[in-house]
């Protein structure tokens, strides 16, 4: 992934409410290893609920405001919608995200089920067990990354979509 300023994040919000924008914390950038990133997500430690994406679509940044459900998932396994991951149902959270311009005014969402912490691009990169009848561990990360990458920019797309 392309770095991102903290303005560049803080312009890209396409369904942040008024001025959430300029509330939002955003994390160390500094500290962010951009590439090995599809997208950089963040929880905000001042308010559980409210959780960040940010990525590039072609040239152009996306930022989206999500917020966590207050329902936890029954104990057992779980699947991130992003990275396709299967992890304990506790460290996967349903997050719902308003839709871009008037339809999310109107109070229209979408959701889907991700890491909680947001953090599937370091997920994707943990490599399998290597066994003959497997293809290339890199060829696996490389396929979780595309993966990855389709399933987010189809996430954001529905949306920026309702703003078009």
């Amino acid at each position: 992934m392309k770095a991102m300023s903290e303005v560049e994040i803080r312009t890209a919000m396409v369904n942040a409410a008024p001025g959430e924008a300029e509330r939002m914390p955003v994390p160390g950038l500094h500290e962010v290893v951009w590439d090995d990133r599809e997208y950089l997500g963040w929880r905000d430690p001042g308010s559980p609920l409210r959780g960040y994406l940010a990525y590039w679509s072609g040239d152009r940044a996306v930022g989206i405001a999500l917020r966590a459900s207050e329902v936890r998932l029954q104990p057992g396994a779980a699947i991130c919608s992003l990275c396709n991951t299967t992890q304990p149902a506790g460290q996967v959270t349903m997050f719902s995200a308003a839709l871009a311009g008037d339809a999310g005014r109107s109070g229209n969402s979408v959701g889907t089920y991700m890491c909680a912490d947001l953090a599937c691009s370091l997920l994707i990169r943990i490599a399998p067990p290597s066994y003959d009848w497997l293809p290339d561990t890199s060829q696996v990360i490389a396929d979780r990354i595309a993966g990855l990458e389709a399933r987010l920019h189809a996430f954001g797309g529905r949306i920026v979509q309702s703003a078009a």
